[in-house]
């Protein structure tokens, strides 16, 4: 049975693809990203997306060839297993903000060019990144990896997903920059004087809800459970994509808000404060249908725009390039999911 959208996975930006592969000579890169099922004309166009299971082979693969789970940019490996070790060591605290200050600790054992902080004052918690990397995407991808880390942790530890009431990133906006709203929301700043994020302080003293059961089930899933967060909870974005998944039609916002008996606009302003919308929404599971679709390589681009509700294949093609700067043509039969 070929793709359809209630099998649609998530997808992640090709920068991080990037940031993963940086320290591995050209051959290893190659060998490791046919094995992973990544395109590698990923690493050539900067709007490209790859499948977020693909993407969790790759981070695997990574740490495995260089026996470093932070990807080879720190000057001290970070041996496999440290993660797990990491997280097994905040099950002794019984609050939040108490394993937040272990995990704090750990991570400097662990690296020596990134240093996290831990703060909080009046109602905001803030964990900040001290980086001396030197190269600028390397320091870039390790600010990035060590955020989604954290973000993670702290989800698994909460047991919800946290929001983030602002982020911070100490470097001018990347073309990969609609990603970071996604994943942290849609109060964002760049050329920050460090990287952070803020969180309601709050949670520091509420007592965690992790425990032996839910470590198993969180390192099972991890990393793609660490870097798409989806801990818990119906949020209203995600319970759109899961309508979106049924097939069948493409609804107007307006039929979605009357099924869900909310109106158009609070459904609309609660996309909004998930950092996203009705339109970028539609557009992200067809750009995500899209690339599973022509990786399959059994469906023409005729056929995959008339799944995807356009009304030629001209129209996708405009989109798929909007989506990923290249044509749709060079994204058939590279599957995603071998």
């Amino acid at each position: 049975m070929p793709p359809s959208a209630s099998q649609a996975a998530h997808t992640v930006a090709g920068a991080f693809v990037a940031g993963a592969v940086l320290r591995l000579d050209i051959e290893t890169r190659a060998r490791v990203l046919a094995a992973c099922g990544v395109n590698p004309l990923v690493l050539e166009s900067p709007g490209a997306r790859v499948d977020a299971a693909a993407f969790g082979r790759l981070w695997l693969a990574v740490a495995r060839e260089l026996d470093d789970e932070f990807f080879g940019l720190d000057s001290r490996r970070m041996k496999v297993g440290s993660f797990a070790l990491l997280c097994r060591a905040l099950l002794s605290h019984q609050s939040v903000g108490g394993a937040l200050r272990e995990a704090q600790r750990g991570f400097a054992l662990f690296l020596d060019d990134v240093r996290v902080e831990l703060t909080a004052e009046r109602r905001r918690a803030r964990l900040a990144l001290h980086n001396r990397i030197a190269a600028p995407a390397a320091r870039r991808f390790a600010d990035e990896a060590l955020l989604v880390m954290l973000h993670g942790l702290l989800c698994w530890l909460a047991g919800r997903r946290v929001p983030i009431r602002a982020a911070h990133f100490a470097w001018p906006r990347p073309p990969h920059a609609a990603e970071y709203r996604r994943m942290f929301g849609p109060t964002l700043r760049f050329e920050a004087p460090l990287t952070t994020l803020e969180f309601d302080a709050a949670l520091l003293a509420s007592r965690h809800a992790a425990s032996a059961a839910t470590l198993r089930e969180f390192l099972r899933d991890a990393p793609q459970s660490v870097f798409l967060k989806q801990v818990g909870g119906a949020r209203w974005a995600q319970r759109l994509r899961a309508r979106l998944r049924r097939g069948g039609d493409w609804p107007s916002v307006e039929a979605v808000a009357a099924e869900w008996g909310v109106s158009v606009a609070t459904l609309r302003r609660r996309l909004s404060a998930e950092g996203t919308g009705w339109q970028p929404a539609i557009d992200e599971l067809r750009r995500d249908l899209a690339l599973r679709l022509l990786a399959d390589g059994r469906h023409s681009i005729e056929a995959v725009a008339v799944q995807l509700g356009y009304v030629d294949a001209r129209s996708l093609q405009r989109a798929f390039r909007r989506w990923t700067g290249s044509a749709p043509g060079g994204f058939r039969g590279a599957r995603a999911d071998q």
